[in-house]
């Protein structure tokens, strides 16, 4: 049974990766103008990865244990981390910031009906009317954007990208909250951010650094820093708080991007491309998030 301090701890930490996440996807947009997808999915998992290194160097040299033997299923999670990085990373790409946040909330759904089977708990009327509500915010969506949209097979593209993101996010969700009971979160983080830069170091274009700005090293450097934080933050939320939970509040992300769009588009700033944000839009991603939650409330606590 969770306590009252442990869930306010788990809500504090979850709605601290919602916000991250939230800015997040603005910030892969425009990093996109200096580098291409994989360089910053690279620069994303080596700057997190230095700075825990250097903290677990001075602090927690023991951590660097994991390396050693490390366990399956972590190189595993840690495999499908990647896959959704470079998937989400491929979708912002492709489409736009907006439906990037919309479509990657398939990953908490696609991780509250792994519980399902997982506790092998019966789907239900209010799991397939929450699926449903969400396919029908989703296609009302697409199809808003895709009418607005001059490439339109390049958006169906990054649509299936997101897809494949959202379902390896769900996986790695999974393996994540059995991986947390017997490896601390450190050693977890710094096992996945080191071993995924490491992989994925062949397929980097290091070309491309040479000729960035000041301020577009700070935006990687930020990349770097939200990655280490936004993690941090969610194995932390499903240590103190139970998944479903978890689940609802950093569905509610797209929220606090949509906001940022709006502010940013007001502001008309020109780093950033203006986005087709309609009426329909807005109601069809509102018809997602909810039926995102309903899919997830009414999952099994555990």
């Amino acid at each position: 049974m969770t306590n009252s301090s442990d869930h306010f701890k788990g809500v504090v930490y979850a709605i601290i990766a919602a916000l991250m996440w939230g800015v997040l996807a603005i910030a892969l947009k425009v990093s996109l103008n200096v580098l291409p997808s994989i360089s910053i999915v690279w620069v994303r998992f080596i700057i997190a990865f230095l700075l825990m290194f250097v903290f677990h160097l001075v602090k927690r040299p023991q951590a660097f244990l994991i390396f050693k033997r490390p366990p399956l299923k972590l190189i595993i999670a840690s495999l499908c981390l990647v896959l959704n990085y470079f998937g989400f990373m491929k979708g912002v790409e492709y489409t736009t910031t907006s439906s990037a946040q919309v479509f990657i909330q398939l990953g908490p759904v696609l991780f509250a009906l792994a519980g399902i089977f997982i506790f092998r708990e019966k789907i239900n009327w209010k799991h397939i009317t929450g699926f449903l509500i969400l396919l029908a915010g989703l296609s009302l969506f697409y199809r808003d954007h895709l009418h607005a949209i001059t490439n339109q097979s390049q958006y169906s593209l990054g649509i299936l990208w997101l897809v494949i993101a959202s379902a390896s996010w769900a996986m790695y969700a999974v393996l994540q909250k059995e991986l947390i009971q017997t490896v601390s979160i450190n050693q977890l983080n710094l096992f996945i951010f080191g071993f995924n830069a490491f992989i994925i170091s062949p397929f980097t274009s290091y070309e491309g650094f040479v000729h960035l700005s000041f301020s577009s090293w700070m935006l990687m450097l930020f990349l770097g820093i939200n990655t280490l934080v936004a993690y941090g933050a969610i194995a932390m939320a499903f240590r103190h708080l139970e998944a479903n939970k978890v689940s609802v509040i950093i569905t509610m992300n797209p929220i606090i991007t949509f906001l940022l769009l709006y502010v940013l588009t007001n502001m008309q700033v020109t780093w950033l491309k203006s986005e087709h944000l309609s009426v329909i839009s807005i109601v069809g991603a509102v018809i997602a998030l909810m039926g995102a939650s309903f899919v997830i409330i009414f999952t099994r606590k555990k």
